[in-house]
């Protein structure tokens, strides 16, 4: 989701951009007027995300699924392991691709855990020989956060693709961070990735040129042509987080925002319920089921007649869910849960 503001700024540039004669996305990315959107956008996501200077943005396109596969290409080799936190259905992918490059294992499953929920501290098992552990900060189909950090003696990775840029992260723990731009920055067709300068001379140099961080890093992510229209509306939307209040207005907002979709449900009185453990439910995905399938498809259909859409569940989850990601508006949360009263009211 993207603000109103942003999206009619981004139409009344997108025919001619500042007097240049042309649009965007017909200019050479290495015109000075680009570099300027380029260099713009990198340094706003360090700075409303808290980064410190150890760390290298890189713009990678291909979303949070490639780095599943560059992550282990990187950092993976014959005398080392990945472990992966498998919290669920992005983490199970993330390790399945890890498995394709190199010794990956799941040094916590919550495959058959219930309620879902992630790790209590202590029940990562950390095997000799592991050059890192992945993590998967907020899982979209089952409505799961990592709350808490596991506390482990090797560099973490995380994902963080869904609840990006909604919550401070402790930088001193991690080697490198990614997520797709599509839930809370911009377009899909990119990741952000924050990477440590002192691993890249680590990394795997036997991989085609675009696969290595070291090689985006030289380049400013200007080896190859980026995307342009995603980076210029990711700069933007990083623009409109620091105009808002920044990183912490942003967590405020999400905190306050689930609040009030969790109050709905927990105070139905059993008419609606939530799979996950209070302390991990995800503040960015609320997930919730109803009675029955056929009652589900009601409340998504009226739903949409009265302008609340993309609320079905995932087809391997069923149930509903509604993904509150930082440009959703307070007013959009209030009619959502004014609605779900007033559908169980006639729906009883």
């Amino acid at each position: 989701m993207l603000p109103e503001s942003i999206l009619r700024e981004a139409q009344s540039e997108f025919f001619e951009l500042s007097g240049s004669g042309m649009s965007l996305l017909e200019m050479s990315h290495r015109s000075p007027l680009y570099d300027e959107i380029h260099e713009g956008a990198r340094a706003r996501s360090k700075s409303v995300f808290e980064v410190p200077d150890e760390f290298e943005v890189l713009f990678i396109q291909g979303g949070a699924m490639l780095q599943f596969s560059m992550v282990p290409m990187n950092f993976l080799a014959d005398d080392v392991s990945g472990a992966y936190v498998d919290s669920g259905a992005w983490a199970s992918k993330a390790l399945a691709d890890a498995r394709m490059y190199g010794e990956a294992y799941a040094a916590w499953d919550g495959s058959d855990v219930s309620p879902s929920r992630m790790p209590d501290q202590g029940e990562v098992e950390i095997r000799p020989d592991t050059r890192y552990l992945h993590v998967t900060s907020n899982e979209t189909i089952g409505g799961v956060r990592m709350v808490e950090w596991p506390e482990v003696d090797i560099p973490l990775i995380g994902d963080m693709s869904s609840d990006y840029m909604s919550r401070p992260i402790p930088w001193d723990r991690f080697d490198l961070v990614y997520g797709g731009v599509q839930k809370n920055l911009g377009p899909a067709g990119m990741a952000v990735v924050f990477v440590r300068r002192s691993i890249l001379e680590e990394t795997s140099k036997h991989l085609g040129t675009y696969l290595r961080y070291d090689i985006h890093a030289d380049n400013r992510s200007l080896f190859n042509t980026p995307p342009v229209f995603t980076i210029w509306m990711t700069g933007k939307m990083l623009s409109w987080i620091e105009s808002e209040g920044g990183l912490a207005e942003m967590e405020r907002r999400t905190n306050q925002r689930a609040a009030k979709v969790y109050d709905a449900i927990d105070s139905s009185g059993g008419y609606y319920t939530n799979p996950v453990a209070v302390r991990d439910r995800s503040l960015t995905n609320v997930v919730f089921n109803l009675a029955n399938a056929e009652l589900e498809t009601r409340f998504v259909a009226q739903a949409a007649k009265n302008d609340l859409v993309n609320l079905k569940g995932h087809r391997s989850v069923g149930g509903v869910r509604a993904s509150l990601y930082n440009a959703m508006p307070m007013a959009g949360v209030d009619a959502l849960v004014a609605f779900m009263d007033d559908f169980q009211a006639g729906n009883v």
